[in-house]
């Protein structure tokens, strides 16, 4: 017979052994069991100590008999020791092994909802669904690029030619400020005087006069 049948009185062959769980809670029932065991044990032995210290020097053979006690249940506890070593080792190994069937359990049950999910899945029809996206990808892309695009209605022009015709309406508006600033260039003159001067002496024939009566003076003095 197993060592679970042995503790937890199994059936006959062929018959269900215990759960995980039940063998579990009868393990930390042992546990508990021995452990009470042992505190019973640890007050016998302080009992013991006790009388043999009492008895020591009055009754020697009393204080053996109680030394003896001790003794046996000193060896009593010490074996309750190994066993409670023996059950918490096997309970731990219990709850991982447990723990792992529940965790191979639900590993088992999400491989099935997966294959489940994929059973009507063909892994061509998702290539090309794949690549259908990307297409429409691209398109879209190529037509957002399209309207970002400023529209000339089908004209084009260039644009250093557009430049050059901006520098020049620059240079004559500049030379317009300037004639305006020095004056008009066709400003009409003052027409010229209708009536005649008045006459003034030829100061060129006083002169000569002037000439002619000196040297008749000089000739007379002479």
């Amino acid at each position: 017979m197993s060592l679970f049948g042995k503790i937890f009185g199994g059936g006959g062959k062929g018959g269900k052994g215990p759960s995980p769980q039940e063998a579990i809670q009868k393990l930390r029932e042992t546990e508990e069991m021995l452990t009470k065991k042992q505190e019973f044990l640890e007050k016998k032995i302080e009992q013991e100590l006790q009388i043999a210290k009492k008895n020591g020097t009055k009754n020697k053979r009393a204080a053996l008999q109680a030394l003896k006690r001790k003794k046996r249940y000193e060896k009593q506890l010490a074996q309750i020791d190994g066993t409670l070593s023996t059950i918490e080792f096997q309970r731990e190994a219990l709850e991982n092994a447990n723990t792992n069937t529940e965790v191979l359990k639900n590993m088992g049950f999400a491989a099935k909802a997966m294959k489940s999910a994929h059973e009507n899945m063909d892994i061509d029809k998702v290539d090309d669904l794949m690549q259908d996206i990307t297409e429409q990808q691209e398109l879209a892309q190529e037509i957002s690029d399209a309207i970002s695009k400023p529209v000339g209605f089908g004209e084009e022009f260039d644009e250093d030619e557009l430049l050059a015709e901006l520098d020049e309406l620059e240079q004559e508006e500049l030379d317009k400020n300037l004639l305006e600033i020095g004056g008009p260039e066709n400003a009409p003159l003052p027409n010229v005087p209708s009536t005649s001067l008045p006459s003034r002496p030829a100061k060129k024939e006083e002169d000569e006069d002037d000439m002619e009566d000196l040297q008749r003076w000089a000739m007379e003095a002479m």
